[in-house]
């Protein structure tokens, strides 16, 4: 036990291994908000309630992430109800991918979904994401593409979202923002950085002249030698783990 969660007290009605996922999904909207990734109240990180089938944890609708605590998360189930008590709603336009993802997708025990500048950008691009740098190489078969159809409010565009993901871990809506989805917290937000940092690289660099190719077999084995996903460096564990320390140095009233 750490310093930082020592001196934070789990609340009887939340069993420790729900009171973990918590802390953790809280200690992601802290680091999102740390690296500028926010969006005032808006886009979503949402994480299953181990142990609960069909439940998940999505931060509350009308705080902003440096508000977001491990208390203040909001349960739901499969249908966007409310389990227990909350002092805020859900965000309706995230529940209707999250939830969807969530149910269908064994292996979606994390998704998480941001507006960056970056990613935003690139998703507004006709040939979308390039494989042509070091970040990009990485994701090369993992990042499928939905057009757009408007604020996702409608329920029945989460079953098709859910059809143009298929079964890659990248969905890159068109003309909005990327969907990442993870087997665990840590590996999501590590798709992520993947994501958010080939973007930026794109958009830097594709104003300066033709982007260099990177052949097909290279990008292979970065797919397959990536740091990110190999479970001998905590499979993306090892990162979060580093910039959660960070957070706990700055404010760890997100254990709270």
């Amino acid at each position: 036990m750490t310093a930082a969660s020592a001196a934070f007290v789990r609340p009887a009605r939340f069993s420790p291994e729900e009171w973990d996922a918590r802390v953790q999904l809280a200690a992601a909207y802290r680091i999102f908000d740390h690296l500028g990734w926010s969006e005032l109240i808006y886009n979503h990180l949402s994480l299953r309630v181990p142990g609960e089938e069909g439940h998940l944890l999505l931060n509350p609708f009308g705080l902003h992430y440096r508000e977001v605590t491990a208390s203040n998360l909001v349960k739901v189930d499969r249908d966007g109800h409310i389990v227990g008590h909350s002092d805020w709603p859900i965000n309706p336009a995230g529940f209707t991918f999250h939830g969807a993802i969530h149910a269908t997708r064994p292996e979606a025990h994390c998704v998480m979904h941001v507006h960056t500048t970056p990613t935003l950008a690139v998703c507004c691009l006709d040939e979308g994401l390039s494989f042509t740098n070091f970040y990009a190489a990485q994701l090369w078969g993992k990042v499928a593409y939905h057009d757009f159809e408007g604020i996702t409010v409608h329920q029945e565009e989460g079953a098709r979202i859910l059809a143009s993901a298929g079964d890659k871990p990248v969905l890159l809506l068109r003309n909005h923002g990327p969907v990442v989805i993870g087997h665990t917290l840590a590996q999501a937000f590590s798709l992520l950085w993947l994501v958010q940092r080939a973007c930026e690289v794109q958009i830097a660099s594709q104003g300066l002249g033709a982007l260099r190719p990177i052949p097909v077999p290279v990008l292979e084995g970065c797919v397959r030698d990536s740091l990110n996903f190999d479970p001998r460096f905590g499979a993306g564990q090892d990162a979060f783990a580093a910039l959660q320390r960070l957070i706990d140095r700055i404010d760890p009233t997100y254990r709270q």
